[in-house]
């Protein structure tokens, strides 16, 4: 995957440098000052499936019109066993279940849908809200476009396929952007993982990467430059307590802030 590899490393770096300051990477250097971010992780769809598909009703081979009603019971039960149903789905299959025979046969034949659709777009709208604290634009742009013009297959579509192949390509930018700003840093462990994410160039490898071992790569880089300092023959009193302090402490984000904000912060 070197090849593309080279193709996304070439973005990035023509993106630069707005990108710099997004997460996951903070600065070019170590002595440059990190910005604030709101990154979070990204919203793992898991859809509902339990609805049923029209026209011929269930699954069972039974139409609903044909059902009984204690088959369209126990087919709405069925919808609400599924751990992963909606609020909307949830609430309409239980407002069903209380009501006539009639009802029960509309929700099963449009009503779940309708209420699945509801529950799929506000899964879209938590796509949307991660994808922009972590500026991922290819979700952020196609969630966009699937909200301005959505139906219930779209909707359900996009959550069960497109969604991993665009989270997938946003991923591999950000890595990439890892990537060019640990090298600039000489972060080795940082570009010793990155490399081996794109090489795989998996969504699972990449997105560990991304959310779980950069930050860990990323520590241990930093306590790499933190312990160096110390051999700094003219390290004043202040800064030699701040080190101990921050190696003490140890954590990953603690390292980080010290190694791009702390440190600069210190008198003398």
């Amino acid at each position: 995957m070197r090849t593309t590899r080279a193709a996304l490393l070439t973005a990035a770096t023509a993106l630069m440098p707005a990108l710099l300051f997004t997460t996951p990477a903070f600065a070019t250097d170590a002595s440059a000052r990190a910005t604030s971010v709101t990154s979070t992780t990204p919203v793992t769809p898991t859809p509902a499936t339990a609805c049923p598909a029209l026209p011929s009703g269930t699954g069972t081979g039974t139409p609903v019109d044909e059902m009984t009603e204690g088959e369209l019971r126990a087919a709405i039960q069925g919808i609400l066993a599924d751990e992963n149903a909606g609020k909307g789905v949830t609430r309409e299959a239980e407002e069903a279940l209380g009501g006539t025979v009639d009802d029960l046969r509309a929700f099963l034949k449009t009503g779940c849908r309708t209420a699945q659709a509801e529950d799929d777009t506000v899964t879209a709208l938590r796509v949307l809200d991660a994808a922009t604290r972590n500026g991922d634009k290819r979700v952020i742009r196609e969630v966009n476009d699937l909200l301005d013009t959505r139906t219930p297959e779209t909707l359900r579509a996009y959550l069960e396929t497109g969604y991993a192949r665009a989270q997938a390509e946003d991923d591999a930018v950000a890595v990439s952007r890892i990537l060019f700003v640990a090298t600039q840093s000489g972060d080795k462990r940082v570009i010793r993982e990155a490399n081996d994410a794109l090489d795989a160039y998996t969504p699972e490898a990449l997105s560990s990467f991304r959310w779980t071992g950069y930050r860990l790569a990323q520590a241990e880089d930093d306590s790499v430059y933190i312990v160096r300092m110390l051999a700094n023959p003219d390290i004043s009193d202040a800064m030699y307590d701040a080190i101990q302090v921050v190696l003490d402490d140890g954590s990953p984000e603690a390292l980080r802030h010290f190694r791009t904000v702390g440190q600069y912060e210190i008198d003398g």
